[in-house]
């Protein structure tokens, strides 16, 4: 089957499904599926766009909130994962994943889904070490850390991935997996994006966390965006035994998606011609989240997960056959996933904007049945019960802080020591959240002047690149082709800036720890994101 991969969307919904449209016209290819990398920013309204971790005058309503509506239905499948620059309120009402608008469908923090017999995984966020061993704490409305630490990978979910055995055919990340640059054409990613250099030469350059998952999980094409500039790159794995057979990862990150970038890829994918075409449940994943699930944790303790290292009782958690039979047995063998896409928020009108609407915490009734069907802990509903619990003890937020800094497991070092937050490289294209920056007032919400008349987009096939029955990538193309896909956009790791001694933001079913007391550190915020200023000059 064909497959379209896209880069950061950043809302332009409308960009990517008539560059689909059109290459169906001109060339008779029609995508049987579409997946994109992050930073689709699901935007419902104007308190959507508040949650938002990118200054005000980049908060832009786009399209997404016509497919939201109804107004427009997406014409081909859509599966997606969350970046760095999302509406964090929305995608955090679907932990474990679900549809944010008809055919349309979010990956949650983690998550595996089958397509046509294609097993399809995906981890959403970037990687920040000095959150990855939290839980998922934050709730809307969010205060000026929680608004990032929000889309910050976490350990449990990496955990998690690690339990699969079965082959996984796609997977994606937002952020690339660090180390993937030596496996391509570095020479051309330099030459192109010569800031990367120091952080390439000293490998530091992407997530760790992903890294490990690309070794452990050794899918067939591995997809990611963020950098915003294509590259290929090709993995072959070391194998545990004689007996196993050898593996290898095909990589791709994908471009940012504006007119004349190389924004969409189609690859043909092979498939079980027998198998439906509804997005399904997948088997195995649904028996890891089941056996996992008293792991859950909703408070900002740092803590590691279970590993054989003599301090904890159990630290594998994969599942047995037996375990995944249960689960087919549960859904009769129905793994088919509902189309139960309900509204949540009221959806953007145009003619009556509402620039001071509140982000509330929302439970999703998807997240509900999801949870009741499989007996999963609902993360927002128990994120919502410690906050009742907390108001109830009437205890104040340096008491909290206290007590999560002397539960925390300090006994045991974290996986990763580096924080890759601190770019000592210049983006000249990156644009600043610090605190100075635009990026302070949370209150402001910029729209549109004319949403019903978005801007124009010349598209053209240099939007796009048919690829043949597998993707054009080999070791040696990886290595030493010129790889002239490869244009110039500005793009570097996102870090992030820690707020200082803040109260918590009063907030709706969430819980209230506090960061008083807590050293100051002060970080760039060297983001990557599509604005059309900064690409006038492309």
């Amino acid at each position: 089957m064909k497959v379209a991969v896209a880069g950061c969307c950043h809302g332009a919904l409308d960009k990517m499904y008539e560059t689909l449209e059109l290459l169906q016209r001109r060339h008779n290819v029609r995508p049987d599926l579409l997946l994109c990398c992050g930073d689709f920013q699901a935007v419902r309204n104007e308190a959507d766009l508040r949650c938002m971790a990118v200054p005000a005058k980049y908060r832009h309503m786009q399209s997404f909130y016509r497919y939201y509506s109804g107004e427009k239905k997406a014409p081909v499948l859509t599966v997606f994962i969350g970046g760095n620059h999302e509406a964090s309120n929305h995608l955090q009402e679907l932990p474990y994943g679900g549809w944010v608008a008809p055919n349309i469908y979010y990956l949650g923090y983690a998550g595996v889904v089958r397509f046509r017999g294609v097993r399809i995984g995906g981890i959403s966020g970037i990687f920040k070490s000095h959150d990855y061993r939290k839980g998922h704490f934050e709730c809307p409305p969010y205060n000026q850390q929680t608004i990032r630490s929000a889309y910050h990978v976490r350990n449990i979910e990496v955990f998690k991935l690690k339990q699969l055995k079965r082959p996984i055919d796609i997977f994606m990340s937002h952020d690339w997996p660090r180390s993937i640059y030596h496996y391509g054409n570095k020479k051309q990613l330099l030459k192109m994006k010569s800031f990367f250099r120091q952080e390439v030469e000293s490998n530091t350059l992407g997530s760790p966390a992903a890294s490990e998952l690309l070794q452990h999980l050794k899918p067939t094409y591995w997809f990611s965006a963020h950098l915003h500039v294509k590259f290929a790159a090709f993995m072959q794995h070391e194998t545990n035994s004689k007996e196993e057979l050898p593996k290898a990862t095909k990589f791709l990150a994908l471009d940012k998606c504006l007119p004349h970038r190389d924004f969409l890829q189609i690859i043909d994918v092979e498939h079980d011609p027998s198998a439906g075409d509804s997005l399904e449940y997948d088997a195995e994943w649904i028996a890891i989240l089941k056996a996992t699930n008293g792991l859950v944790n909703v408070t900002q303790n740092s803590w590691n997960m279970p590993e054989n290292n003599g301090l904890h009782a159990k630290w594998d958690y994969s599942v047995t056959e037996e375990a995944i039979k249960e689960v087919l047995e549960e859904l009769n063998h129905d793994l088919k996933i509902p189309c139960n896409f309900t509204l949540t928020a009221a959806c953007y009108d145009p003619s009556k904007p509402q620039k001071n609407m509140e982000p509330i915490h929302t439970i999703n009734p998807q997240t509900t049945e999801f949870c009741a069907q499989f007996g999963l802990t609902d993360i927002n509903d128990r994120i919502q019960q410690a906050k009742e619990e907390s108001s109830g003890r009437g205890e104040c937020e340096e008491e909290e802080e206290e007590e999560m800094d002397s539960t925390g497991s300090a006994e045991e070092p974290s996986e990763y020591n580096t924080d890759n937050s601190g770019l000592s490289s210049f983006n000249p294209d990156e644009i600043m959240l610090d605190e100075e920056g635009g990026d302070e007032d949370l209150s402001t919400c910029s729209v549109d002047p004319s949403p019903d008349h978005p801007p124009e987009f010349s598209t053209s096939f240099s939007d796009i690149r048919v690829m043949p029955d597998s993707m054009a990538v080999s070791s040696d193309d990886a290595t030493d082709s010129n790889n002239e896909e490869l244009e110039k956009s500005g793009g570097s790791r996102q870090g992030e800036e820690r707020s200082p001694t803040e109260r918590s933001l009063k907030r709706i079913g969430g819980d209230e720890n506090g960061n008083s007391g807590v050293k100051k550190i002060k970080r760039r915020n060297q983001a990557i994101y599509a604005a059309e200023d900064e690409d006038k000059t492309d």
